[in-house]
């Protein structure tokens, strides 16, 4: 007893004498900086002297708490460009022995940053505040960074930076509330580790420190026991270049034990260390490249490569630059180079900058486009798993792949890969570097898609007016003519065989290329084959079943198979004509349909983890989302709706948003799926008028009176985020008559100023943050307004989560739940007494993977 109590007394002296030696500002660069690890609350530190502290290579950094570790010395700094222009707070590791005005203090390296992203000027405030937030706030008082740990149960009492770099924020028991080793950005420390939702992204350029190109994650496999650590670009989709086994146990999985960086380690993978005092750590570099680094004495070192032994030299996504061919001995060149009539370097003197096209590449001239062959090359990603997902079909003839990508305007190449593995060909949407396999056994060809010179397009005429040219004209005007004429009678004939067609048949055929975009055309019998007869359902809704299924180089596939006539084939056209045009991140990818007859199919790509109902509604489970994921989460829904509702060409209204037709990866990342009821909107179109459609309980009160914008899958973004935070069903009849309805139950805990209380009360960790939970569901109650014209748009919302803006003051908590139609409501009931869900499902309710 006497030893806790002078634990606590330490802490408490320690805090007190923190307090007395924190400032608001940094005023002399004469005085010594302060050294110490912790912090109290009420405590703010300002860059408001231009003049510098101390000076790295690149730039300037002012101290904020310093730690003498074990092997490294770390700090919590203001890191400034010399103008003062670009500022981030972040967590520096240096060897050193003292700090001293102009001391290049060993060469500190940046291990962790709040606001990369954000960078903030001169007079910008870092506050650990009074209710426990660390919040970040620019010269002109914005929010741009924030721990989100204010209020709520927390309690925070102070800061520290730990002996092994981690940024701290603890409560009065001295328990972790926040720690950036939760937070990773490109690298790792001793000690600090990856699990499952977290990920490293690498800087831009070494001066350069926002998000780049890059990143590292933990990758969940079909087997909870297995995962993948993937390096990966940050493309749409993500392509990985690196992949290596991480086995689990049971007792790993259960409590969500990261893959640590150990001395010397790091997932199996050895680190040679120059002494065991050596300081260290692992960056994931802009070059893609996994380094390991190491101070000897007078400078920091790379003593391992982490991937490079795996990979190669060539393995790099961008180890040649764009266009670029990289060759065993790691020399760069560009594509035709001996003709030099398609592609040049960017720089002569650096080959690795890569090449660029002669002529662009211009969507208006398609026509004149075509295909440079490249034999015995590869592509970088060739051999990963993850990704062979996304190959075409094995049976798509080669001529197809050609086509398929002419069509598409953001299509740069063909990867042909039908010679080997039985993978068949892909379509590159990035054209990052290849490698040339010259004298190796790879039947491997990439076709460059390329666009022809002008004076190829445009012959330039000859001014030479002789009886010969005269004669040409007349040949060449007469057969024109004639062409002319060829072409209509053959398309008239076609219209008058399709009216007639539609005479004898229920359905039209839906010919591929009415389909914009490059989603496959299958057959009734391929998809048959694939989904083996359709014997592995993995759901069922209203306008039909989801299979599983497998493409002939063994990718997962989900097919789903619609019934019905009318609707069905309107919501079959939305689908097709929507997600088949468009691709994001957070959108769940269309590969194919089948449209033969009366058969209409629609195949995506496979979602490991299955809809988002199952993982909040679910109880019977071991794995549940934690606060992260679900923040997560919801950033990923958020910026998927923002794509489509301001990035398209066409504004898309989804009309149908909620937890089943959001559905989870292997990375956990959230997509937006099911575009059955989707409209697409002309871009200077305000509103719409449409009929009632959507599920209740996610209807927004405008649709009373069938006017509605965008903003109606802004209100029901509103309720799946509360559904997320309370981990409940907007409408639940196992509930007490009065806490039935979410939206009601919310106002009343609102009022009693008790919104803790309807937090997820099934799962720990959503408990343990409570405070950000309510906070979150601000963000909630701003999107689910009354008056549509006080809604946020989504990209509001996504720089909401990112901490750059605030919610709105004011808000209503006075929700409008739009009337139910009667039939609807009866069909709810009915499905109340028989046991079924409860809430109403219009196209579809999926909850396994799909």
């Amino acid at each position: 007893m006497d030893d806790q109590r002078r634990s606590c007394l330490c802490c408490a002296i320690v805090l007190v004498l923190t307090s007395l030696m924190c400032s608001s500002s940094f005023h002399s660069v004469n005085a010594q900086p302060v050294v110490y690890p912790i912090a109290n609350v009420s405590t703010s530190w300002t860059i408001n002297d231009p003049l510098r502290v101390f000076k790295a290579s690149d730039f300037f950094w002012r101290p904020i708490l310093f730690r003498r570790g074990l092997r490294s010395r770390f700090s919590l700094a203001f890191c400034c460009d010399f103008a003062y222009t670009a500022c981030i707070v972040g967590v520096l590791i240096q060897k050193q022995t003292s700090l001293e005005k102009d001391q290049i203090a060993d060469a500190p390296q940046l291990v962790w940053s709040a606001n990369r992203n954000h960078p903030v000027k001169l007079n910008a405030t870092l506050q650990l505040t009074q209710d426990g937030n660390l919040t970040l706030s620019d010269s002109d008082g914005t929010s741009v960074w924030s721990t989100y740990t204010g209020g709520g149960n927390y309690s925070v009492a102070g800061l520290n930076l730990t002996e092994d770099g981690n940024l701290v924020l603890f409560d009065r028991n001295n328990a972790m509330v926040w720690q950036s080793f939760h937070h990773p950005t490109d690298s790792l420390l001793v000690g600090q580790g990856l699990v499952l939702g977290q990920k490293l992204t690498s800087s831009t350029s070494a001066s350069n420190w926002s998000q780049g190109l890059f990143s590292l994650a933990v990758v969940q496999s079909d087997s909870y026991y297995y995962q993948y650590l993937s390096a990966y670009v940050e493309s749409h989709p993500p392509w990985s270049y690196f992949e290596s086994a991480v086995h689990l146990y049971y007792y790993d999985v259960l409590n969500n034990v990261s893959l640590k960086f150990e001395n010397e380690s790091f997932n199996g993978l050895l680190i040679r260390a120059a002494s065991s005092s050596s300081a260290q750590f692992i960056r994931l570099d802009p070059d893609g490249h996994l380094r390991a680094y190491e101070w000897d004495g007078s400078n920091w070192n790379v003593v391992t490569d982490l991937l490079t032994s795996d990979i190669g030299d060539c393995g790099y996504p961008m180890a040649c630059g764009n266009y670029g061919i990289c060759s065993s001995n790691g020399q760069c060149g560009c594509p035709d180079e001996a003709t030099s009539n398609t592609f040049r370097q960017i720089n002569s003197k650096l080959p690795n900058l890569g090449c660029s096209l002669v002529t662009p590449i211009s969507c208006n001239n398609s026509q004149y486009q075509t295909f440079l062959e490249l034999k015995n090359t590869s592509y970088f990603f060739s051999n990963s798993e993850l990704t062979n997902r996304y190959y075409l079909n094995e049976q798509t003839e080669l001529e197809d792949c050609k086509k398929s990508c002419l069509k598409n305007c953001s299509c740069k190449a063909v990867y042909d890969l039908r010679n080997i593995s039985n993978k068949g060909c892909f379509l590159l949407s990035e054209a990052f570097s290849l490698i040339n396999n010259e004298g190796r056994d790879e039947n491997v060809t990439v076709f460059l898609k390329v666009q022809k010179s002008l004076t190829a397009q445009y012959p330039i005429p000859s001014q030479t007016n002789s009886p010969q040219k005269k004669s040409q004209v007349t040949i060449i005007l007469g057969s024109s003519f004639g062409a002319f004429f060829g072409v209509f009678l053959v398309v008239a004939s076609c219209i008058f065989l399709f009216k007639k067609k539609r005479e004898f048949e229920d359905f039209d055929e839906f010919s591929v290329d009415q389909v914009p975009g490059m989603p496959t055309k299958f057959s009734y019998e391929e998809l048959r084959a694939m989904t083996n007869n359709f014997n592995h359902k993995l759901g069922e809704g209203g306008f039909g079943l989801v299979f599983q299924g497998t493409l002939s180089d063994g990718t997962n596939v989900a097919v789903k198979r619609l019934n019905g006539f009318g609707q069905v084939k309107k919501s079959f056209l939305a689908e097709v004509e929507t997600i088949g045009s468009i691709h994001h991140v957070n959108l769940v990818r269309l590969i194919g349909f089948c449209a033969e007859k009366s058969y209409r199919l629609l195949v995506y790509e496979y979602m490991f983890n299955g809809s988002l109902d199952k993982w909040i509604f679910q109880r019977h489970q071991e794995l549940t989302l934690g606060w992260q994921s679900r923040r997560k989460i919801i950033m990923d829904i958020a910026k998927g709706l923002a794509y489509l509702h301001e990035d398209c060409r066409q504004k898309i209204f989804h009309l149908d948003i909620k937890p089943q037709n959001i559905l989870l990866d292997e990375y956990c990342n959230a997509k937006i799926s099911d575009f059955g009821l989707s409209k697409l909107i002309d871009k200077d179109q305000s509103q719409v008028v449409t009929t009632l459609r959507g599920t209740p309980g996610y209807l927004a009160p405008e649709w009373l009176n069938s006017i509605i914008t965008e903003k109606v899958d802004v209100y029901s973004f509103g309720v799946v985020v509360l559904e997320m935070l309370c981990g409940r069903k907007n409408l639940d009849w196992s509930q007490p008559e009065e806490d039935m309805h979410l939206l009601s139950l919310f106002k009343r805990k609102a009022e009693e100023e008790r919104l803790n209380d309807i937090v997820d009360k099934c799962n720990d960790e959503m408990q343990l943050h409570g405070a950000e939970v309510v906070e979150m569901m601000r963000v909630a109650v701003w999107c689910l307004q009354s008056d549509f014209s006080r809604r946020p748009s989504m990209s509001g919302v996504v720089k909401v989560l990112e901490g750059s803006v605030d919610v709105e003051n004011n808000l209503d908590y006075n929700f409008t739940n739009p009337a139910i139609p009667r039939s609807i409501a009866a069909a709810g009931q009915q499905e109340h007494a028989t046991g079924a869900a409860t809430t109403l499902l219009f196209p579809s309710a999926l909850s396994g993977p799909r």
